[in-house]
């Protein structure tokens, strides 16, 4: 089975979700997207597959959507993924892709119905 993970090695959930991936005896293509960043159509055909908008799947945890005004009610999706263009951590985290679906593996044990 082909599983790839949009990984932040800083993050708690991102790093238990890898690996409950390595524990079903398959190494992930592992993307560290903080360092690779993401591309405007990349992030909106995750999204697509794992049926989020960018506002749902935008990192609210710590000051940096608060401070580029990302968390005001009228903000656009539009405005939102520019932002996380440019700050590839305003994308919460980790996102897995199989054959069987994308998810965002938060909670972790939502990593369980794509594996």
């Amino acid at each position: 089975m082909s599983i790839t993970i949009f990984h932040n090695p800083n993050c708690g959930t991102s790093r238990n979700v890898l690996q409950m991936i390595r524990d079903t005896g398959v190494e992930p293509e592992i993307v560290q997207y903080v360092k690779e960043g993401w591309t405007a159509e990349g992030l909106k055909a995750l999204f697509a597959e794992a049926g989020l908008t960018p506002r749902e799947a935008m990192r609210t945890k710590g000051e940096l959507a608060e401070g580029l005004g990302l968390l005001n009610e009228g903000t656009s999706d539009a405005t939102i993924l520019a932002a996380m263009v440019e700050h590839p951590v305003l994308v919460e985290r980790p996102f897995v892709r199989t054959r069987k679906g994308t998810v965002l593996a938060r909670p972790k044990e939502k990593v369980l119905e794509v594996l």
